[in-house]
Order: structure tokens, then C-alpha cells, then sequence
């Protein structure tokens, strides 16, 4: 089992997941070009991607998509109300585009989406099952819902948002509008909201976590691996032994085999 994180943050999103022989894509949301690229670099063929899996229809997860569908014709699956707002719908191959419930297979991979609260019109995390192991993807959330919960508890690895120190959003230039979408139920969860909820899932002896979705503007790297370190801390977890943390970049792919 593999992960790497491709791209994160509001530039781009784009995360490959191999489990055994099935390889999925999470989000498209940097140009065909640099998909192909960064796959290559961790050897692996565009071709042969056996599905991309699609969160939301904000252009940070599927810039790519148009031309990576039509290029390699590969499956695609998201919500049906997300279907309806991708602009490009209409220029992919109808065989091409699958429609998923909560629960749906993709080679030897359980998937489920579960949805969250986010300014999108059915946005959604996924979670993978394979060999007793589960694996989590959870980004672009205003809070944290039971069914997010749920989806995190008893995770070996989480891909999990951690998108903006408080602080450095509401002292920085953004628009008090656009302060307020970042902060609300609707936008994306801060360091401190990253840490609470790692805090609160059941887990297993050590829990694999990249901090995803960190914002240029609103967060710095270091300063996220501080703050959810210091916040687990306190609340009695052990980051390096509980809990390891990873980072992720806009340009730099994290990768992680378990």
C-alpha cells in the first residue's frame, strides 16, 4: 500500500493511492501535463491509473480533469450533484463517468464516501479498505460532522486538513468576506481543528497523518507541524509514537508505504 501526495493545498489537489495492484487517483487538480509528470517520477504511467475519484468540483480538484480523461479514458467517479457541476461534463466520454452511492468497488479496493461540510455542492471524503487496513481522505471541511468522525475512528492512515493558522488568517490581507468563508462551517478546518480531531478518533497503536491543504497565504508548514504537535500534547497524545505527522506541499510530492 502506497501514498503520495502529489499536490496540496489551494493550488492544486491531487493524491495517487496503490493498494495492491489497484491504483486510484484522488482529485485532479493541477494540468494533465503535471500529473503525468509527477506520476512518472514516482513510476507509475498515467494509463494505468484504474480509476480518479472526485471530492467536489472546485477547480483546485479538477483543473486536470478534461484533458487527463480524454487523453488515458479512464474511469471517473463522483456524487451525481457533482457530476452536474464539473464545467467539462459534457466533453468526457459518457462511459467514462460513474456515478457512486456511499459505498461503491474498485478492483480489489472497499471504497465509501462520506460526506462533508464544505461550500461545494455534494462534497465528499473517501475512505479505503483493503487488507484490514483502512485508509482516509479528509480535506475541505468547515467542521466536523459524526459521519467524518466515524470515517477517521480506527483509520492507520489519514490524509486530514489542516489548512490555516487562526491568527494568520485574521491578521492577513483576504477580505473580512473571505476571512469568513475560510473560518465558517462551510470552508476549511484550522491547525487547532486538525489537532482537536485527531485528539477525539479511537485509534489504532500509531496512526499515519499528513497534514493536507495547507494554505500559502494563511499557514506556514512549520507552523502547522507545531501547532497540532504542541495542541496533541496537551491533550495527552504522543506525536512520533501515537500519532506521525507528515507534511504536505503544492509543488513537492509525500510519500508513504505501509
Amino acid at each position: 500500500m502506497q501514498v503520495h501526495i502529489l499536490a496540496s493545498g489551494s493550488t492544486g489537489n491531487v493524491a495517487y493511492f496503490k493498494f495492491g495492484n489497484t491504483r486510484l487517483l484522488v482529485d485532479a487538480g493541477i494540468s494533465a501535463r503535471r500529473i503525468e509528470t509527477k506520476l512518472a517520477l514516482i513510476g507509475v504511467k498515467a494509463g494505468d491509473i484504474d480509476g480518479v475519484l472526485i471530492t467536489h468540483e472546485h477547480v483546485d480538484h479538477i483543473k486536470g480533469l478534461d484533458v487527463f480523461i480524454r487523453r488515458y479514458h479512464l474511469p471517473v467517479f463522483a456524487r451525481a450533484a457533482t457530476w452536474e457541476a464539473i464545467p467539462c461534463r459534457h466533453k468526457l466520454p459518457p462511459e467514462c463517468c460513474i456515478t457512486i452511492e456511499d459505498q461503491f468497488q474498485i478492483g480489489g479496493v472497499e471504497a465509501e464516501a462520506h460526506n462533508i461540510s464544505h461550500d461545494a455542492v455534494d462534497p465528499v471524503g473517501f475512505s479505503f479498505h483493503y487488507r484490514r487496513k483502512k485508509w482516509v481522505i479528509a480535506t475541505d471541511m468547515g467542521i466536523i460532522t459524526e459521519n467524518v468522525l466515524k470515517a477517521l475512528a480506527g483509520a492507520d492512515l489519514v490524509v486530514l486538513e489542516s489548512n490555516h493558522d487562526r491568527d494568520m488568517l485574521k491578521n492577513g490581507p483576504y477580505p473580512r468576506f473571505l476571512k469568513q468563508r475560510i473560518a465558517g462551517r462551510y470552508g476549511h478546518l484550522s491547525n487547532h481543528d486538525a489537532a482537536a480531531v485527531l485528539a477525539r478518533i479511537s485509534r489504532k497503536e500509531q496512526m499515519q497523518v499528513f497534514l493536507a491543504h495547507l494554505s500559502q497565504e494563511n499557514n506556514h508548514p512549520d507552523l502547522a507541524l507545531k501547532t497540532v504537535s504542541d495542541s496533541l500534547l496537551k491533550q495527552g497524545c504522543q506525536p512520533g509514537e501515537d500519532i506521525k505527522l507528515h507534511l504536505t506541499y503544492p509543488d513537492t510530492t509525500m510519500s508513504f508505504t505501509g
